[in-house]
């Protein structure tokens, strides 16, 4: 009897664990980004014929694997540098992999409160994925790793769309087609002629035109690239391990191994040099010694230098402390600093932290940081400022339009990936940075202390990257351009107005409902 209830429960829901399988092989490192446009199919097809609640807990059973199998990362993260047990690495990770599979289950409960014979399903189904994806980029302090659209960063032709609807737009044209598929499968039997016709119709229209404005979008991109400044910028990888970085007898050798990797490139005459987030192991201007060694370096190298420190303020009351990004000139004068605004929960701050004291943070070594300026100023070098997002800010496209409308022409990211070791996260990381250029149509510079580091063009083409966990320095030239794009004028019109069409469907469905009850 157990075997038969068993049996029928892996049936029940394996539709959806090979959907959820399909959706993290679609992401780095697999290269599979194709599978994308289908691996939500044998969900949508499984759900159907269920209720509800079925479905419910097959969209959960979906994204509970995808997320599992994605980030699975998280488990030597936090047991190796945040000295968690095994069990309460793999706790951690569950529990957060519960929390990001609610999206995918309320897509699926939501699904079939929809009306499915309708013409437009698809484009509702679009619609309801591409909101639920906005509301996990900021709910709780906001986690948008994994987002559909990432998937395809490689796909140029596609991800152009970037600069109108955001990231969020190749989520709903890939959400778009994997419910047209799911229609076809079930439904071509039932439904032949002209019900058909009308979904493939859009949404074949939709694609060729994504396509289409995409090729014009690279051809444009390009003109304005040759025609454009150009400005020389030198990214270190300094390659400290984790565990040696904040050790005393290491913090001399690290700044050594930096100023060295540097003076490699002093010959390029960069117009800047970028070292990777918290590069320094110390407090840049209270470490005198050090400190001088930080400002002969950039005299030395004669250009402006980008550098990560953790950094500290005080006054009666308390003190704070900032995940800081210092611009030296080259006669090593601070010009501008950064500090992380969009910190890691639980890895540089602990959530309500006067009341879950007991909680402590994640990684331990990360330290216990304040929430910087919301300003997003961007930081001048020469006749250029750049937007400093670091680490996980990435993530967020708000904060790099936001450096971008205040003036940017060039964004800088700056980040120590080295928790990752050699797992997928890394490439995963740096793929969310070529949907921050598109967006913003804004070339990128990232510096990463173990990699991976790189250049990426304003159209999304990536220049130039770093092999993980080695020491090296890379330079290149980037196009500088200046021209706002529709995306950083007026940032996610495209998601709310998803999340508005799926308000008005519900209205809509609710009014017929009603009135045909009257009838």
């Amino acid at each position: 009897m157990n075997i038969q209830k068993n049996t029928n429960f892996l049936f029940k829901y394996f539709p959806a664990l090979i959907s959820g399988l399909l959706l993290t092989l679609s992401f780095p490192k697999t290269g599979f980004s194709f599978l994308a446009f289908f691996a939500l199919v044998p969900l949508l097809v499984s759900i159907r014929p269920r209720t509800s609640k079925a479905s419910f807990y097959s969209g959960f059973t979906a994204g509970l694997v995808h997320f599992l199998t994605l980030i699975y990362w998280v488990i030597p993260t936090v047991h190796v540098y945040g000295g968690l047990h095994p069990i309460l690495a793999v706790s951690t990770l569950t529990l957060l992999c519960f929390y990001l599979a609610l999206y995918p289950a309320i897509f699926a409960f939501l699904l079939k409160k929809l009306d499915p014979a309708s013409c437009f399903s698809p484009i509702l189904a679009a619609c309801l994925w591409t909101g639920l994806e906005f509301i996990r980029t900021y709910a709780f302090t906001g986690f948008s790793w994994g987002g559909l659209g990432y998937s395809q960063y490689l796909n140029l032709s596609l991800i152009q769309i970037a600069d109108f609807s955001g990231v969020y737009g190749v989520s709903f044209l890939i959400v778009l087609v994997n419910y047209l598929l799911a229609v076809l499968f079930t439904g071509i039997k039932k439904n032949p002629g002209e019900k058909n016709f009308i979904p493939i119709f859009y949404t074949l229209l939709l694609i060729a035109g994504t396509v289409f404005y995409g090729h014009q979008k690279i051809k444009a991109i390009d003109s304005q690239i040759e025609t454009a400044q150009k400005t020389t910028i030198t990214v270190v990888q300094g390659n400290i391990k984790q565990d040696l970085k904040w050790t005393q007898e290491f913090k001399t050798r690290t700044v050594e191994k930096y100023i060295h990797l540097s003076n490699t490139q002093s010959k390029k005459q960069p117009d800047l040099v970028i070292w990777p987030e918290t590069a320094l192991p110390f407090y840049y201007g209270h470490d005198r010694l050090l400190s001088e060694k930080v400002d002969q370096c950039v005299r030395s190298l004669k250009t402006n230098v980008l550098i990560g420190s953790p950094a500290f303020d005080s006054d009666k009351t308390q003190v704070r402390f900032y995940n800081r990004a210092y611009m030296l000139n080259r006669f090593s004068i601070i010009t501008g600093t950064y500090d992380k605004n969009h910190l890691v929960p639980f890895g540089e701050y602990v959530p309500l932290g006067d009341y879950l004291t007991f909680l402590g943070k994640i990684t331990a070594q990360a330290g216990n940081f304040s929430t910087g300026d919301t300003t997003f100023v961007p930081l001048k070098f020469n006749d250029h400022k750049t937007g400093v997002l670091i680490c996980f800010e990435i993530l967020f496209p708000s904060i790099a339009a936001k450096f971008v409308k205040n003036g940017a022409d060039l964004l800088t990211t700056i980040t120590n990936d080295a928790w990752f070791g050699y797992t997928s996260a890394a490439q995963q990381h740096f793929s969310i940075a070529v949907l921050r250029a598109v967006e913003n149509r804004r070339a990128v510079a990232r510096a990463a202390n173990t990699g991976i580091s790189g250049f990426i063009d304003p159209k999304g083409k990536i220049l130039e990257t770093t092999a993980l966990f080695t020491d090296c320095a890379v330079t290149r030239q980037v196009p500088v351009l200046n021209r706002i794009s529709f995306y950083t004028a007026h940032g996610d019109v495209f998601a709310l107005s998803s999340i508005v069409a799926i308000c008005l469907a519900f209205m809509l469905k609710g009014v017929r409902e009603k009135f045909w009850r009257k009838a």
